[in-house]
Formats: C-alpha cells, sequence, structure tokens
C-alpha cells in the first residue's frame, strides 16, 4: 500500500490543509486508550456545539470551532490509518456524525440568519450533494493511490467485519447507512462519468466543495460580516462548480 491517503498521486486535495495537523494529534493518541469512535462523537459533540452558539448570536466563533471541528474530523481517519485498524463501523459513524452535525448547524443558520425553511432544506440538501461528489472522487483516489478500500463507491453489498470489530455492529451501521445515506452515492455515482486516467483534475476541483474548505469560507463570510452571501455560496457557485465537474467527467 502506498503512502498517504492517495499515494504518490500530483493531487491537490484543497480541502485536506488540516491533515497535517490531524496526523500530528493522531500520533499523540495513538498509544493512549482513545479510540477512533470517541474522536468521532468530539467533533459531533462540536458541531452541536457550534449549532448553539449561532442560535446565541456567537456566529464568529461558530465558524472558527467549525474550522476546528473539521481538523478533527480528520483525526479519526488518520489514527485508525497509523494503528493499522480500518474500520466499517467507523467510517459508516464518521458519516452519520457529520451529517447529523451539518444538519443541526444549517438548521441553527437559518435561525439566526432567517431562512425560509425551504431555503433551509434546499441548502441542506446541496450541501450533502457538494460533499458526496467530493468524496465520490476521493474514495476513487484512494483506491487507485494507496489501495485503501474503507470506504466504497458502491455500498449495496454489506461489508466483512476486520478482526477488530464485530460484525454484528457491521451489520447494524451498514444498515443505517443504506438507509439514510446510499441514495445520494447512487445519485452521484449516475451523473458522474469515468473521468480521466489518473482523476487529479476532477479531485482537485470537487476538493472545492469538501467540508475543509468550505468551512473556511464560511470563516471568512463571517468574520466580514457577509453571512447572507451562504445561500449564494452553495446554492450558485458551489452548484456551477459541480456541474463543470460532472460535465468534464463524462467527456
Amino acid at each position: 500500500m502506498a503512502g498517504g491517503k492517495y499515494g504518490d498521486s500530483s493531487a491537490k486535495d484543497l480541502s485536506d490543509w488540516g491533515r497535517p495537523i490531524a496526523r500530528f494529534f493522531a500520533k499523540k493518541i495513538e498509544n493512549t486508550p482513545i479510540t477512533v469512535i470517541q474522536v468521532t462523537n468530539f467533533h459531533l459533540l462540536l458541531s452541536i456545539l457550534c449549532a448553539w452558539l449561532i442560535i446565541e448570536n456567537n456566529i464568529i466563533l461558530a465558524c472558527f470551532l467549525l474550522v476546528i471541528k473539521g481538523v478533527i474530523d480528520a483525526i479519526d481517519g488518520e489514527l485508525a490509518r497509523i494503528r493499522k485498524k480500518p474500520s466499517h463501523v467507523g467510517r459508516y459513524w464518521d458519516t452519520v456524525a457529520d451529517t447529523i452535525g451539518l444538519v443541526l448547524v444549517m438548521i441553527a443558520f437559518g435561525e439566526a440568519l432567517d431562512w425560509d425553511i425551504s431555503l433551509s432544506i434546499g441548502i441542506i440538501l446541496a450541501i450533502l450533494f457538494q460533499y458526496s461528489l467530493f468524496n465520490h472522487f476521493s474514495v476513487r483516489m484512494r483506491l487507485l493511490g494507496s489501495g485503501d478500500t474503507t470506504s466504497r463507491i458502491d455500498e449495496r453489498m454489506r461489508p466483512n467485519a476486520h478482526p477488530w470489530e464485530k460484525q454484528r455492529n457491521v451489520d447494524i451501521f451498514h444498515l443505517i447507512y443504506l438507509l439514510f445515506f446510499s441514495w445520494q452515492d447512487r445519485i452521484i455515482s449516475i451523473l458522474t462519468g469515468k473521468g480521466s486516467e489518473k482523476l487529479v483534475w476532477e479531485l482537485t476541483l470537487s476538493s472545492l466543495l469538501g467540508y475543509g474548505f468550505q468551512s473556511l469560507i464560511i470563516l471568512i463570510l463571517s468574520i466580514s460580516n457577509n453571512m447572507q452571501y451562504l445561500p449564494k455560496l452553495v446554492l450558485e457557485l458551489n452548484i456551477f462548480i459541480m456541474l463543470i465537474i460532472i460535465i468534464k467527467s463524462r467527456l
């Protein structure tokens, strides 16, 4: 297996700027009792805190903590990689936790910025598809680069548990994933094409839609007192980027 998340690929993951920091802290806790699941639980709690801060109108602090949350979100994967113990349960729970946090934060933004309920729902759905498109090419690149098969493009087939996790737990979280999340992955898989041979162009551009990059933009909007442009970012600019990626991948 090649070193690094994407092996020796020349692709630039602009959303992965915090990974060196995440790797540093993952190494610090490598030999501690802290588990990958506990790290995921922590960044979910941090998302909940951010949602509360937004409702309390502490938006700049909340957006700053969302950036920190993005770095912590990378620690669980790095910890599993360093310990050489990938986990299907960890992969599914990370997606569930991220989605719960995203929905709560966007509902909080809708409350604080007085969005119509239809706008809040539209933004949540748009972000889910944007993250799914980025994840689609990230998974494909990991398979090409490092050979990591913990995440898959098509999750419909139930995976076999690793020796360090229970099959029953894998089955439960796999079912949850299928019920609530696999639909968006299938839609993205249908929309996207084969792409280039090494997927460098597709991953680099789609990384603009990843949480790590988007959280920085949202922080800038909050600091500059321009949060009114958040819907335009999500529903106009990001969707335009998505369309370019999808069309290019099919050429």
